[in-house]
C-alpha cells in the first residue's frame, strides 16, 4: 500500500509517499480502506521530531481516518465488514490501509459523505473529553474558546452552542472572527487588536468564563485565570505558545478555579472506546439534525506536505483532509 512515511524530522518536504506492507488486524481489531485521514497539529508536531508516537504505535503520522472496513480481527463482530466508520487511530491513517481498535470505530452519521468523517475523530473526542467530561460545561455556562477557528476550535464552538453554552473564541484575524460568529460564537475576540481578558470579562459583565478550552499555554496561563468565573474550569490541551508560565497562584485559591491538562493520543483504548461510546450516543443523532465539521481544503494523499504547509501558515479555518 502507499503510506506517507517522515523520511527525517523537517520541513514539510520531509513527507514522502512510500510503499510499506499491508497492516494486518490483530485481535480486537478492524483494517480500514481509508477514504480519508484528518490532518491535524499533533501530526505537525511528529514530523518536526517533537511529538514522537507513543510505544506500538505506526511510525507513520495521522491520527484519524473515515473509510470501510474490510477485514476483521479475531473477536470482532462489530463494526461489521464492510461498514462505512470513522475512527481514532494512535497513527497510521496518512495511508491506503490502517488497523485501530474496534471500540474506536464510529458508523459514518447519518447524511455526511465518508470522506468528510474523517474530519470528526481528532476533534471531536477531544472536545467532548475535555470541555463535557473533565471541565464538565453545562447549558447556561459561558465557555471560551482559544484558536476558534481551528479544527478543534470550530468543534467546541458547534458542540458548545449545541448544548446550550454561551461561546466566546479568540481568533487572529478578522475574516476568522466572522467565520466564528457564523457558526455560533456569540463574541469572536481579534487577540491582535484587543486583549482577551478584558474582552472577556466586558462580555460576562465582570464574571468571567465557566470554561476555558486553551491549546496555547505560555503565557495565556495566566491571562486564562484572570478571564475565568469564580469556580472556572481551565482545560489545556495544548502549548503552541509555549511550554512555560508564571503564575500567582492566588487567584487560583480565590476563585476556586480548576486547571486540567490533558493528551488524548497517549490514553488507553478503553478510555478511547468509552468516549467513542458517549459520542454515539450524545452527539451521533445530531448530524441528522444538520450538524456538520468545517472542512476548509482537501489535498491528495501523494500531497501531505501541502496540507502541512496550509496548516503552518495558519490560514485554514476548520479541518484539512487528505484524500486516497
Amino acid at each position: 500500500m502507499m503510506a506517507i512515511e517522515i523520511r527525517e524530522p523537517g520541513p514539510p518536504q520531509v513527507l514522502r509517499p512510500v510503499q510499506r506492507p499491508m497492516p494486518r488486524p490483530g485481535p480486537g481489531e478492524v483494517r480500514i480502506r481509508v477514504v480519508a485521514a484528518g490532518v491535524n497539529r499533533p501530526d505537525v508536531l511528529q514530523r518536526k521530531g517533537a511529538y514522537p508516537p507513543p510505544a506500538g504505535a505506526s511510525d507513520i503520522p495521522g491520527l484519524e481516518v473515515a473509510g470501510e472496513v474490510v477485514e476483521l480481527g479475531s473477536g470482532v463482530s462489530q463494526p461489521a465488514q464492510g461498514a462505512q466508520v470513522c475512527a481514532l487511530v494512535s497513527g497510521g491513517g496518512y495511508a491506503q490501509y490502517v488497523t485501530v481498535p474496534a471500540v474506536q470505530c464510529l458508523p459514518v452519521p447519518a447524511g455526511l459523505a465518508v470522506a468528510d468523517a474523517a474530519a470528526l475523530p481528532e476533534t471531536f473526542f477531544t472536545v467532548w473529553l475535555n470541555i463535557f467530561e473533565r471541565a464538565r460545561l453545562q447549558r447556561g455556562e459561558t465557555l471560551l474558546v482559544h484558536g476558534g477557528s481551528s479544527g478543534i476550535g470550530t468543534t467546541a464552538i458547534l458542540l458548545g452552542k449545541t448544548f446550550g453554552a454561551r461561546v466566546l473564541v479568540t481568533c487572529g484575524s478578522t475574516a476568522k472572527c466572522a467565520a466564528c460568529r457564523e457558526l455560533g460564537a456569540e463574541v469572536a475576540i481579534n487577540y491582535h487588536e484587543m486583549d482577551f481578558v478584558e474582552a472577556t470579562l466586558r462580555a460576562t459583565d465582570g464574571r468571567g468564563a465557566d470554561v476555558i478550552l486553551d491549546m496555547v499555554g505560555g503565557d495565556y496561563l495566566a491571562r486564562n485565570v484572570a478571564a475565568a468565573a469564580l469556580e472556572g474550569r481551565i482545560a489545556l490541551i495544548a502549548t503552541q505558545g509555549g511550554t512555560q508560565s508564571e503564575l500567582d497562584l492566588r487567584p487560583i485559591l480565590g476563585k476556586r478555579l480548576t486547571l486540567s491538562g490533558c493528551l488524548l493520543r497517549p490514553q488507553t483504548v478503553a478510555t478511547k472506546g468509552r468516549l467513542a461510546a458517549a459520542l454515539q450516543e450524545k452527539v451521533w443523532p445530531l448530524f441528522a439534525q444538520g450538524l456538520r465539521p468545517v472542512i476548509h481544503a482537501r489535498f491528495p494523499l501523494a500531497d501531505a506536505a501541502g496540507a502541512h504547509r496550509l496548516m503552518e501558515s495558519g490560514a485554514h479555518i476548520g479541518k484539512i483532509l487528505l484524500t486516497t
